[in-house]
């Protein structure tokens, strides 16, 4: 059969889902076109180590283009997708028209404030390379800032950094802060007291990491309160105008730093499809993972809404959208080959989360445990994740020379 008359598949993407998707199909008799607006694959669950100083961007991507160099059956198109033909079997693309016969929407996800647009204005995020390099370029700026204020109250404004969010993403950016602060800054800027430096980590319900079992989140709590994060409860956050936190209770926080970590919704084209959607925007799809009225659509990843076994929305989490990837790349074969579509079932592969430095807690193959092994865990598994030996490579030699020197090597405040 000639190229071109094979069945073509348009993948909106390249995030754990869509990457994974587009790899196991290497070999399939399709032709795929393989779209997103960056020309790098980017490991955000890293993002937090970027903002810390901890790593360089490039440390965490890796060109598209070089991951499909020897993928015959793909091309890879940069760009932003403005609107979808379901009718008509197209996607527009920087004023172009793409046509397919199977679509995988693994478009991700993206920053929700829940509506309040000063937070929105003001606060920092750790959505993508840039919201992280600009959070790095603030918290070493607050640094450079304080080292020369006279004033008591302003400088410990400044030394104030709050984290709004107390799931995995805000409990590591929260320890590995403290660590950043009482191992490295503290050496560098002598002239700033260290009882003048704070880190707030805001939550809130009544727990961390509320979906992990109750001697984690007890084990987390432990580990943060050892680094001096200061962890406040039941605080709802109400308002931030990037000098003054105000939450429900009337509490008032003076601090020109908030990072956001305390909310997902899936990425802003959803909005756009004139498709039923959940929570946060989310796509509802069948157990299939395709569209309900469009069977030749697969959702997958953050922008999908599909529920396991006991009711609940599968988690917004890499390792749902790399076994959303497997089985949506399964299922395009079966439907080209005429054979019937296989429903998805999530595997649990369980549940790990880092507080810095010889510090995490976990839950795997039915054990929960916390410290140093949890800690070594999660660097292999970090580690053995990123895409390229080279990265690899860098990461580890990073985190070794942190570890033993207590040392962060990228400290530089570049132009945003």
């Amino acid at each position: 059969m000639n190229a071109k008359q094979l069945p073509h598949v348009v993948i909106i993407g390249a995030g754990f889902g869509g990457l994974t998707a587009a790899q196991k199909l290497k070999n399939a008799p399709i032709r795929i076109t393989l779209i997103d607006k960056n020309n790098y694959h980017l490991f955000q669950p890293l993002l937090y180590q970027v903002a810390i100083a901890g790593l360089l961007p490039s440390q965490i991507a890796y060109p598209l283009r070089t991951i499909f160099r020897k993928q015959e059956n793909l091309t890879f198109q940069m760009g932003e997708v403005s609107s979808i033909d379901f009718a008509s079997r197209f996607v527009k693309l920087n004023g172009s028209v793409i046509a397919y016969d199977y679509l995988i929407l693994a478009v991700g996800g993206e920053t929700n404030f829940f509506g309040m647009d000063g937070v929105k204005e003001s606060a920092l995020q750790l959505k993508d390379i840039d919201s992280a390099v600009n959070t790095r370029n603030h918290l070493l700026r607050m640094f450079e800032k304080a080292s020369r204020e006279a004033d008591a109250e302003k400088r410990k404004a400044l030394l104030t950094f709050v984290v709004v969010g107390g799931g995995p993403t805000g409990v590591e950016t929260a320890g590995a802060l403290a660590e950043l602060i009482s191992h490295v800054m503290r050496k560098e800027y002598p002239t700033i007291d260290p009882a003048e430096t704070r880190v707030l980590l805001l939550e809130a319900g009544n727990a961390l990491i509320a979906s992990y079992p109750d001697e984690l989140r007890r084990a987390t709590h432990r580990l943060l309160s050892k680094k001096n994060v200061e962890i406040q409860y039941n605080a709802r956050l109400t308002d931030f105008n990037g000098q003054r936190v105000r939450l429900a209770d009337g509490t008032q926080i003076m601090t020109h730093t908030l990072i956001w970590t305390a909310g997902v919704k899936a990425a802003e084209i959803t909005n756009q499809l004139g498709v039923r959607q959940a929570g946060s925007g989310r796509v509802r799809v069948a157990e299939s993972l395709q569209m309900p009225d469009h069977p030749e659509v697969y959702v997958i990843g953050d922008a999908a809404y599909l529920e396991n076994g006991n009711g609940q929305p599968l988690p917004m989490l890499s390792t749902v959208a790399i076994q959303q990837g497997n089985a949506v790349a399964e299922n395009i074969r079966r439907a080209v080959n005429g054979q019937t579509q296989k429903p998805f079932h999530y595997k649990d592969p369980g549940l790990l989360a880092t507080i810095g430095r010889n510090a995490a807690v976990a839950r795997l193959w039915g054990i929960s445990f916390s410290g140093l092994i949890a800690w070594l865990i999660w660097v292999g598994l970090h580690i053995y994740r990123l895409i390229g030996f080279r990265n690899r490579l860098v990461v580890l030699i990073n985190w070794a020379w942190d570890y033993f020197f207590y040392d962060n090597q990228v400290r530089l405040i570049t132009r945003e």
